[in-house]
């Protein structure tokens, strides 16, 4: 049994300090690991509580989190005479998954992160302070067909190789070992997998890991200017035809690619998409490796836990139509979930967590880019941003031998690990608007903004769109930024701009489920006042601009073919003849019959459309801001301040209506409980009589 019993030094009371921030430095720079890549550690003294006795201590990123935002909150602190004991009752590599569980047992202290499965990696080598990263030059050596030669060739005695060996209690006791017979060596190249590197302080360790990165960066980078100098790339040759579509057209295509593509990376379950059209992306898709790269799959096990073994790639040239493509991509599909069937039965056993789906979670157009898919935006964003990482580690690994990754039933291994389909159970039920992308215009403020907030705490991605653009930003900032929502102008008049806001729903989060027609202004005056003017500008905002968005949003659900939601938020004037506001009423009534007949045109692609009736909104109200309040006070002989309250009083609950119960209505009838309701219109007045639905 190889000895891991090297003492630590005592540490100073910054030890959990030090490693934050370095960790935080390592993981600021994509070079050095990919996101939630990797793990850091430190060990130290410090005096035990009870016993008031010494007490050797090991502080690591725990399970879950990303190097680069950790917190001292994110570590695991164990005991290491507790933790070393374990090599005694360690039971073999095939029930090395029980470990996990006896690192509970090591823990010093109550909170704190959860132990990862790199633990014993941490906590077995004999060094004070360990780093395990993921940087894309040290996997392009790790995936080479003769990595472990041209470690030594690239480092000489100074990094170690080990070979491939799937995370745990053993690679911990293999890592362990080489560092013993090798005390030379700063650190060590995982076979298939990422470095690691060790030293005898926070400093030391650091620069020993930035020395192995940029090692591996230049010597990769010099193999690849030697290719240059040949004219050969390590992708092989541009095929004729596949090069990148000028920026417009490109994202044009994809704009109208994306809802198909979503819809078929959500047959099994709804997906949020994210669109990459990054020179690496784009370079790969131009090249004759494509093929045969994508196929081999990613090898990092980061990689591959988000991005699926490998991707779906559209065999078409740039110059291929949408129509064209949108056809192939139906039989590619089809081969692509036969395919993944395929891999799981031949790897499956009895113990194996049942098959998680067979969509792609990446999709590779030529000439366009990269749509990638998760859970989340978030999911979908990181698992595109693994799939660069991978694109970056064949690249490098092709220009220094031959890209040669893990075989599948070890990529199976990991995908379908025990441990991992736990981790998956823990994860909270995702909320009930959870995947669902909603478009709600008018959201720079009022009512919109309320409906915005509103689905977002439930789970929704939102597109803000609003004609004032810096308000409709300042909304999506609050909402949580990109990841949640996103800001765009629009002129709901303009049919450029309504179709370039649904073009940027698609290009955000792949497509859009759930649109909310709420742009809105009136003009209160009488019949003899009214001028024509009047009359097309309320007529054409809230009129034609609903059919408008409605229109361009419905095709691309249809192109989804994952059904939808439309809300339009009407009003009670609809029903109720007020005084002094034909045109606003009016257009109020065209809104009301456009969910009738939207209803029953588009119940057959399993499109909803529904209506809100809402009155006496004024607190917080855009409308009532912007001087419809002060002419309604005038037409009611109330103070403007007191409309609100005078609107209540006229109602049968008495209670005033505020732009969050409209947002409820919006939630109510597109959330989970009224699935099967279409062409109804809620009122939300607290009861105007008149205004009885019949």
């Amino acid at each position: 049994m190889t000895d891991t019993t090297t003492s630590t030094t005592p540490s100073t009371q910054d030890a959990a300090a030090d490693l934050v921030a370095r960790s935080n430095r390592l993981g600021a720079d994509p070079r050095n690991t990919n996101y939630a890549g990797g793990n850091t550690s430190a060990k130290g003294t410090r005096t035990d509580p009870v016993t008031g006795e010494p007490v050797e201590l090991l502080w690591v990123k725990g399970s879950g989190g990303d190097l680069g935002t950790l917190t001292e909150k994110n570590l695991a602190v164990l005991r290491l005479d507790r933790l070393r004991a374990l090599v005694g009752v360690y039971p073999g590599v095939e029930r090395e998954d029980e470990m996990v569980a006896a690192f509970d047992y090591c823990l010093h202290g109550k909170g704190g992160a959860a132990p990862s499965i790199d633990t014993a990696m941490h906590g077995l080598v004999g060094a004070e302070h360990v780093d395990h990263l993921h940087p894309d030059s040290g996997i392009a050596l790790a995936t080479a067909a003769d990595g472990e030669a041209l470690t030594a060739e690239c480092f000489g005695d100074r990094v170690a190789w080990v070979p491939w060996r799937r995370p745990g209690f053993q690679l911990g006791l293999d890592i362990a070992a080489v560092r013993e017979a090798n005390p030379q060596a700063i650190g060590c190249i995982l076979g298939g997998h990422g470095i690691t590197a060790w030293g005898a302080t926070s400093e030391e360790v650091e620069a020993r890991s930035l020395e192995i990165i940029r090692t591996a960066e230049e010597f990769v980078a010099a193999r690849t200017a030697r290719l240059a100098e040949a004219g050969e790339h390590p992708f092989g040759a541009e095929r004729d035809g596949y090069g990148a579509l000028p920026a417009d057209e490109r994202r044009a295509k994809a704009a109208r690619l994306a809802p198909v593509v979503r819809g078929i990376a959500s047959h099994d379950a709804p997906q949020v998409g994210h669109f990459t059209d990054s020179g690496e992306v784009l370079d790969l898709l131009a090249r004759e490796k494509l093929g045969p790269l994508a196929e081999l799959g990613t090898s990092c096990p980061d990689h591959f836990l988000r991005t699926k073994v490998k991707p779906l790639v559209v065999d078409l040239p740039a110059t291929a139509t949408v129509e064209e493509i949108t056809a192939r991509l139906t039989e590619l599909h089809e081969a692509y979930r036969a395919d993944y069937a395929g891999y799981y039965e031949r790897n499956a056993d009895d113990a194996s967590p049942a098959m998680r789906g067979a969509d792609p979670a990446i999709v590779l157009v030529p000439g366009v880019g990269m749509f990638s898919f998760g859970k989340n935006k978030q999911t979908a964003r990181v698992a595109g941003e693994f799939y660069v990482n991978a694109i970056n580690v064949m690249r490098g690994a092709e220009a220094i031998s031959t890209y040669a990754p893990i075989d599948e039933a070890e990529k199976f291994r990991i995908e379908y690990w025990a441990l991992e389909e736990a981790k998956l159970q823990r994860m909270p039920a995702p909320k009930a608007l959870a995947t669902r992308v909603a478009l709600v215009t008018g959201a720079g403020s009022g009512i919109g903004k309320a409906i915005a907030e509103r689905l977002a705490a439930e789970g929704a991605c939102v597109v803000v769109a609003d004609i004032d653009l810096e308000g409709a930003k300042r909304v999506a900032e609050q909402l949580g930024g990109p990841d949640v929502a996103v800001a765009v102008r629009a002129d709901v008049t303009s049919e450029d701009d309504v179709a370039a806001l649904v073009d940027e729903a698609a290009l955000a989060f792949g497509g859009v489920d759930l649109v909310v027609n709420n742009a809105g202004l009136s003009i209160s005056k009488p019949l003899l006042e009214t001028t024509g003017k009047d009359w097309d500008l309320q007529h054409d905002v809230m009129a034609k601009g609903s059919f408008l968005v409605a229109r361009e949003a419905a095709r691309a659900m249809i192109a989804q073919r994952m059904g939808g939601d439309i809300v339009y938020i009407a009003s009670k004037n609809a029903l109720f003849a007020g005084p002094n506001n034909i045109a606003y009423s009016a257009t109020k009534a065209d809104q009301a019959h456009q969910v009738r007949l939207l209803a029953a045109e588009l119940g057959e692609h399993g499109i909803r459309v529904n209506g809100v009736n809402p009155d006496g909104v004024v607190r917080g109200s855009g409308i009532f801001a912007g001087g419809w309040g002060a002419k309604r006070a005038a037409v009611y002989g109330v103070p403007e301040e007191e409309l609100g309250a005078y609107y209540a009083q006229r109602t049968l609950l008495k209670r005033e209506v505020l732009p969050e119960h409209v947002a409820a209505a919006v939630f109510a009838l597109t959330g989970p409980d009224l699935s099967q309701t279409t062409g109804l219109h809620v009122p939300v007045d607290s009861g105007v009589a008149a205004a009885f639905l019949r």
